[in-house]
């Protein structure tokens, strides 16, 4: 008997789905409602009629409402696609739009050479967060787009383990302090410091309004800020297996005994069959940049190689998951 196709003409139909949102973002539909086509089409210079055919398309999806001709966004819409939102994603939708589509147009390559896809569809050699923190506009982009998953998820990934008497949280590679923030409201009689590279502190300083300690620095390469506990948020999937030793090395050489380190990543099950959200991450990794994600019982043979003594994993239902390892 023939299956009933159910997965398969969805799948082939679904980038469809994120293109239209994207090209939506890009053009400021978002910005601009209440509209109708003909006074957005003028905003935008657009043809009037494909640009009819775009706002039916993002009513279809939840993101527009209609009525009598006019388009209205609707409340997920407004929180996460409106550029001026607190809470927006529409950073990490352009990301998407400008160079995650191209480097997905070449995961072929990537799954038979083993490599990211920087050179072949920029055009770009060196380091990889080179690429990321090309301009100052890309670098705002990038991390502006994290800042907004960072919002949804950090709450949940501070809240899975006890950090009650930390005295100074240091989140490696911060980018906009999310993290320092969530660790902050929920022990506000802590100190959280974010360390990153100096190009990125004043956007932290920015984003934070300074309610959070900066200091510039590479954690590869500089001494790292004294703390009793660390925090790595979407930093170990960007790197090979021998940097991440390198890195967690330098981090359990810095804590005192006892000290925590608290790993912000997608999990992968056991048996590496799911969920589908982090193994997409995984793929997304392959194509611009070293890594991967990786399973709790990765992260605690990790932890235990650089001398860590426990590490215990909390899946948080956030777009982060939560390890906390003791030294």
């Amino acid at each position: 008997m023939i299956p009933e196709p159910q997965i398969v003409p969805d799948l082939i139909d679904a980038f469809r789905r994120s293109k239209t949102m994207f090209t939506a973002v890009e053009l400021g539909v978002f910005e601009a409602t209440p509209i109708t086509a003909a006074s957005f089409s003028a905003l935008a210079r657009s043809d009037e009629r494909a640009t009819e055919l775009l706002l039916d398309a993002c009513v279809s999806l939840g993101l527009l409402t209609k009525t009598d001709g006019e388009y209205t966004n609707t409340p997920e819409a407004e929180t996460y696609l409106k550029r001026t939102s607190p809470h927006t994603l529409a950073g990490y939708a352009l990301y998407s739009n400008n160079v995650l589509w191209r480097l997905w147009d070449r995961l072929p390559d990537a799954v038979r050479e083993g490599t990211h896809r920087w050179p072949q569809a920029f055009g770009m050699q060196g380091p990889i967060f080179s690429h990321f923190f090309k301009t100052d506009e890309a670098m705002r982009t990038f991390l502006t787009g994290l800042h907004g998953f960072g919002m949804l998820s950090s709450p949940q990934a501070i809240a899975a383990h006890d950090l009650s008497g930390v005295e100074h949280f240091v989140d490696l590679g911060g980018g906009t302090g999310h993290l320092a923030l969530a660790f902050l409201d929920k022990y506000p009689n802590a100190k959280a410091t974010v360390f990153d590279l100096p190009q990125v502190i004043p956007l932290t300083r920015e984003i934070t309004e300074n309610r959070v300690a900066t200091i510039a620095g590479d954690f590869f390469h500089d001494p790292l800020p004294p703390a009793d506990c660390y925090a790595v948020a979407r930093i170990l999937h960007d790197w090979s297996l021998p940097k991440i030793q390198t890195l967690l090395t330098r981090i359990h050489q810095a804590l005192p005994a006892n000290g925590r380190l608290l790993i912000c990543e997608m999990l992968v099950n056991d048996a590496r069959t799911g969920p589908t959200r982090s193994l997409m991450q995984s793929l997304n990794m392959l194509t611009c940049t070293e890594g991967q994600e990786r399973t709790a019982a990765e992260y605690d043979q990790i932890c235990r190689a650089a001398g860590f003594r426990t590490t215990s994993a909390v899946i948080t239902g956030a777009p982060v998951d939560a390890v906390l390892a003791i030294k």
